[in-house]
């Protein structure tokens, strides 16, 4: 298209051909039972059988006989594909029982997430975790990746209303984000908030989206905002239901509101109220304390 053409014409849709391919995801993990047990398995969506042994719909007999919902993930390993893990899968249950636990030792120890509020200088790794989810995902409705200045300048400019608060690993690995921006600039909306969770592919069904989350809301709270907002694409289910687990409450779908990759998507609206009472508010507090923020991220 001529630039002189570019100027009448909105975007070109997206299509299906522009979603970046990524290998299937194939999993080896073990779960620690309340007895002290460890059980190993595959998967090719680790969220989703954390999800099933924990309720008992489709995990294993095992898991179902020693405490179900109480277990947790002990270790995880990702493996090129669904024959690797099987093969994985086979060595790591003929390991002794110390080898085991000297690997889920090592793996928690790696693992082991500190939350922290990002700074500007955190824009490299941010913006390359988002742009994951550009590329890749419908989880964001945007076509073109962004740049890390453009990350500099948001980090920057969210923090002057609300946290933006990063997960890293004990090895400095970005696991995961979540930050809040005004609903609206308008000044009757100065209560509202609207949130934002992205986890690292590799570490989603581990807990870090929850713990980001609830450091968010707490935060929030503290500040004197009022209601939190969430926008998530109708067809992530897993976003869906993590915000429901939360205390959000849907409270309407936008139908066919954003069209990526070839396929028109719905936008579920999700709200969670953050104070009590009808009374007039204060006014929101832009800084809080650094007591403040590092008891909320204990």
């Amino acid at each position: 298209m001529s630039a002189e053409g570019s100027e009448i014409y909105g975007p070109a849709p997206s299509t299906a051909a522009d979603r970046e391919p990524t290998p299937a995801p194939a999993w080896v993990y073990l779960l620690r039972c309340p007895d002290g047990s460890l059980y190993g398995g595959w998967t090719n969506d680790l969220a989703h059988r954390l999800k099933a042994h924990r309720s008992g719909k489709g995990g294993a007999k095992y898991t179902k006989s020693h405490g179900r919902d109480a277990v947790r993930l002990a270790y995880a390993e990702k493996c090129a594909d669904k024959s690797a893990a099987l093969k994985r899968e086979a060595a790591l249950k003929k390991l002794p029982k110390a080898e085991k636990e000297a690997l889920a030792e090592k793996w928690a120890a790696d693992n082991k997430i500190t939350l922290r509020m990002a700074t500007p200088d955190d824009a490299a790794a941010v913006c390359a975790l988002y742009n994951w989810y550009v590329r890749h995902g419908v989880q964001t409705f945007q076509y073109t990746p962004s740049t890390v200045e453009e990350y500099r300048e948001n980090i920057a400019h969210t923090l002057q209303n609300a946290p933006f608060l990063l997960a890293e690993s004990a090895d400095g690995r970005l696991q995961g984000f979540a930050c809040a921006h005004l609903w609206h600039e308008r000044e009757a909306y100065a209560w509202d908030v609207e949130t934002t969770a992205y986890c690292a592919p590799d570490c989603i069904g581990q807990g870090v989206g929850g713990r980001l989350y609830r450091a968010l809301i707490t935060l929030l709270k503290k500040q004197g905002y009022y209601n939190a907002f969430a926008l998530v694409t109708g067809s992530n289910r897993q976003s869906n239901n993590f915000h429901k687990a939360l205390g959000f409450t849907k409270m309407g779908i936008e139908k066919r509101t954003g069209y990526k990759f070839g396929q028109w998507l719905d936008l579920d609206y999700w709200v969670l109220p953050l104070q009590d009472g009808e009374g007039e508010p204060q006014p929101v507090r832009k800084q809080l304390t650094a007591e403040e923020i590092a008891e909320a991220l204990k």
